[in-house]
């Protein structure tokens, strides 16, 4: 699976364009490729089956997702890190900073 830059304009072949152009993938791998609104409180999923493209559109009604940041990078995420995104959290871990409370 991969997320795409931020950009949730256009359909199928839109988006089959700009896996292959902007990023030089093959939309027909067989791969997900996951594209984020610029809001990012909605995305679009572009699979291919060997038969057709699946093109599924989700919109959060609270919250948003936490996106990568470099808007000209695709990531290929996990299956852990695709779950991360969905409920909300970003797709690399931080260990939460807790030295100043440690020391006290």
């Amino acid at each position: 699976m991969f997320a795409v830059r931020p950009t949730c304009a256009g359909g199928i072949d839109s988006l089959a364009y700009i896996v292959k152009k902007s990023f030089n993938l093959d939309p027909f791998s067989g791969c997900v490729f996951l594209f984020c609104g610029s809001r990012r409180d909605r995305f679009k999923a572009l699979y291919w089956d060997g038969q057709g493209f699946w093109l599924l559109y989700k919109r959060f009604e609270n919250g948003k997702l936490a996106w990568p940041n470099n808007e000209d990078e695709v990531r290929e995420l996990s299956d852990e890190q695709v779950m991360r995104l969905m409920q909300g959290f970003t797709i690399d871990p931080k260990l939460p900073f807790l030295l100043n409370k440690l020391l006290i």
